[in-house]
């Protein structure tokens, strides 16, 4: 018994070989190695020799300041006001660039709001990563839900044995077997300011009242305009996962609950709800590390702009890693990106574990 066991084993450790030989190589090697890069001034090509700064890199990106300014002042101890009636403000520069408060050199703006006479800002050392850190987080918080319920929805449409339907079911998922680079430069061709498909049909629906709208041109409708891209090309992934789950449950439990005369509400919520349970857990787990992982359809289609609001943590690591040959940069990213996924990650399947 002892040999046969020994054997087995054996046989099972060379079959997992090849898969833990390459997880090392790719996954957990680059990651010991982003590690030590984040560790270092590290760029891809320098003459200066690597030196190690320890956590600077890591203070310089998460480097976060609250300040506040006072209105100016006229000669006559007056709020001075600009032409609007609004209150003048000194410039950020000078606390940025005062010598009695060095905490805050080299520090930018990020936002601000004003109460009366008081301006509170929100300065960053490095605004361009939390703004690429909030878009990510606001991408994964509207996707995530979204997707899933859009796809357990589809699911529970396929799910029915009717005449035709892998027509449909082929249908939803054929999204997925396109290239998502191919997908960006299309919905790039519908999201064209001037003679996008979405404009034009836009218009003929309003009969001409609605004026074209530049979707990725414009701040404050880039970063949602990839959002509906996105649910739509992944939707289908998860549906088939949402249908597999379906498929496991027993139909005595449904016949069950028809004879006991439960509403569908009623059959979902207390049959189909708790039978998708470990399936819920996979697809939002999934769902999220996909959203995080967001990078070709900011790099097709708006390259981080405009105006950085479609930066997100993996364009940010690419984009510092090779296009600034900024090794330590990126790799300081990767490495904040995988504590906040792992994170992200655990609390999920905390949250639903079995009680």
């Amino acid at each position: 018994m002892r040999s046969s066991l020994t054997s087995a084993n054996r046989e099972g450790w060379a079959f997992a070989l090849p898969g833990i030989v390459l997880i090392f190589a790719f996954i957990i090697t680059p990651f010991i190695l982003a590690f030590g890069f984040s560790l270092t001034n590290q760029r891809l090509i320098s003459p200066n020799p690597t030196r190690y700064v320890g956590l600077e890199n890591y203070q310089q990106m998460l480097g976060l300041a609250f300040v506040s300014l006072d209105a100016k002042q006229d000669p006559n101890g007056k709020v001075a006001t600009d032409p609007s009636g609004h209150p003048e403000f000194p410039p950020l520069r000078t606390i940025t660039r005062n010598a009695d408060t060095p905490q805050y050199r080299g520090m930018q703006e990020w936002f601000r709001w004003e109460t009366g006479t008081q301006a509170h800002l929100v300065i960053a050392r490095d605004v361009v990563f939390w703004k690429a850190l909030v878009n990510t987080c606001l991408f994964v918080l509207i996707v995530a839900p979204v997707q899933a319920g859009l796809a357990l929805g589809l699911a529970l449409l396929i799910n029915q044995k009717l005449r035709g339907i892998t027509l449909f079911r082929t249908i939803y998922f054929m999204p997925v077997v396109v290239s998502i680079v191919v997908v960006s430069l299309l919905w790039r061709f519908i999201y064209d300011g001037h003679d996008g498909l979405l404009n034009n049909m836009l218009a003929g629906l309003s009969f001409g009242h609605f004026h074209p709208v530049d979707w990725l041109g414009n701040p404050h409708t880039a970063l949602g305009s990839i959002m509906v891209m996105s649910i739509w090309q992944a939707v289908g992934f998860h549906m088939v996962i949402w249908l597999s789950g379906l498929q496991t449950i027993s139909p005595t439990l449904y016949e069950a609950a028809a004879i006991e005369g439960s509403s569908s509400w009623q059959t979902f919520r207390y049959v189909t709800w708790p039978g998708l349970r470990h399936t819920a857990v996979l697809v939002l787990i999934v769902i999220t590390m996909q959203s995080f992982a967001l990078f070709s359809q900011i790099d097709v289609m708006t390259k981080g702009g405009p105006l950085d609001s479609t930066q997100t943590l993996v364009f940010q690591a690419v984009q510092r890693g090779y296009g600034l040959q900024d090794i330590a940069g990126g790799s300081t990213i990767s490495v904040i990106l995988f504590v906040i996924v792992l994170s992200i990650s655990l609390l999920q399947r905390w949250l639903t574990r079995e009680r």
